[in-house]
């Protein structure tokens, strides 16, 4: 696969949107909940990115809880985050209880700076919100020619290896780093087999039947119903079962806590309030990693492109289906969007919008002629 491929378009069930008017509706639907300027805007341009990037699981599929806790007063609509130490190329800093995407974009600017000054920025924070898609802020310092690293802990929706209880979060692992014009290695996945959200959105679309592996009913036991999942159950860690190596993705749901709640000083673990309540502040821990390169053997952006180009030229079991490298299928997404002049969405995903749009008294003009 090259980075020119794009993903096609299917008319029948997908349905384009631009992007200013997918800005503007999130802004209104925003303001509604009491949250306007700079604070809105981050917000808005982090899930856009998620859905533009075909992840939808994190994108506006997700606005209706950001506006939920914004109207609870759960999130606080104004301040800036504060740093509470900081110490050579490190520094923790306190998100205030702000939008994740304020926190976020805060710590992450930070970590390049003292990057760009120390060869390496490490900085972790309490007291945040969900962040949306962790590679919202591992590609800010890629655009900086660094390597970039985000994780996040949260609420806990994961049954660990063996347990009937869940005490872990999906906690995101992500890492971006520059290749060639353009191109890059950019993984970002939950330690989880998939994202809550993604369990989600099957549901909002329909689908009846999930794979194994991606989550469990109220016992802990593997289902494949959506519906299960989302009513008292949870998602399983990356690997699904034992026998299969779930074991593996607990200690990567943990090995995320460590980084970010326990260094952080934030909740972790089963303390982390339930997802979708409000009865207490979030206080996610976060930890945003910034790396030079040239710090260490030079030409590092041309061997990596040797390396990802080495690993897309592999011989194919199925030619139809070459070897990937992580960022490829969100490549190819972008590129069918950019070509298609906005953000591609399923029809039936719209629907959850209007729902939304009514209850905010918004008018939504994404595709009007759908909701005339």
């Amino acid at each position: 696969m090259t980075i020119k491929d794009k993903r096609e378009f299917n008319e029948t069930d997908e349905i384009v949107i631009s992007k200013e008017k997918l800005d503007s509706f999130v802004l209104e639907c925003l303001a509604k909940a009491g949250c306007t300027g700079d604070h809105a805007q981050q917000l808005a341009e982090t899930l856009l990115c998620s859905d533009y990037r075909g992840h939808y699981s994190h994108g506006i599929n997700r606005l209706h809880i950001y506006v939920h806790d914004l109207m609870m007063k759960s999130t606080a609509v104004t301040g800036t985050p504060h740093i509470l130490k900081s110490k050579g190329s490190t520094a923790w800093v306190d998100g205030n209880n702000l939008l994740g995407p304020v926190v976020g974009n805060f710590c992450m600017q930070l970590a390049v700076e003292k990057a760009k000054e120390f060869g390496i920025g490490w900085v972790v924070c309490r007291n945040s919100n969900h962040f949306g898609i962790a590679g919202w802020y591992a590609e800010y310092a890629c655009r900086n020619g660094l390597v970039g690293m985000a994780f996040t802990n949260t609420s806990p929706c994961v049954f660990p290896t063996g347990s009937r209880e869940k005490s872990l979060g999906s906690n995101p692992i992500c890492m971006a780093a520059p290749g060639m014009d353009g191109d890059s290695f950019f993984l970002d996945m939950a330690s989880t087999t998939v994202a809550y959200g993604k369990i989600e959105v099957a549901d909002r679309k329909g689908e009846t039947w999930i794979p194994g592996s991606w989550g469990a009913d109220k016992n802990g036991d593997e289902t494949h119903n959506p519906k299960e999942v989302l009513d008292g159950g949870g998602l399983q860690p990356l690997g699904g079962s034992e026998i299969t190596g779930g074991y593996k993705g607990t200690g990567l749901c943990m090995m995320v806590e460590v980084l970010c709640g326990i260094m952080g000083g934030s909740a972790f673990g089963k303390n982390i309030r339930q997802w979708q309540t409000t009865s207490k502040t979030a206080d996610l821990g976060q930890c945003f990693v910034a790396i030079d390169p040239e710090c260490f053997a030079s030409g590092f952006p041309i061997r990596l492109q040797e390396f990802c180009d080495e690993t897309r030229n592999l011989t194919p079991i199925n030619p139809s289906k070459p070897p990937q490298v992580p960022g490829d299928p969100e490549r190819a997404h972008m590129n069918m969007c950019d070509e298609l002049g906005g953000i591609v969405y399923k029809k039936k995903q719209l629907d959850h919008l209007k729902n939304l749009a009514d209850r905010l008294g918004v008018i939504m003009r994404l595709v009007e002629e759908k909701f005339d």
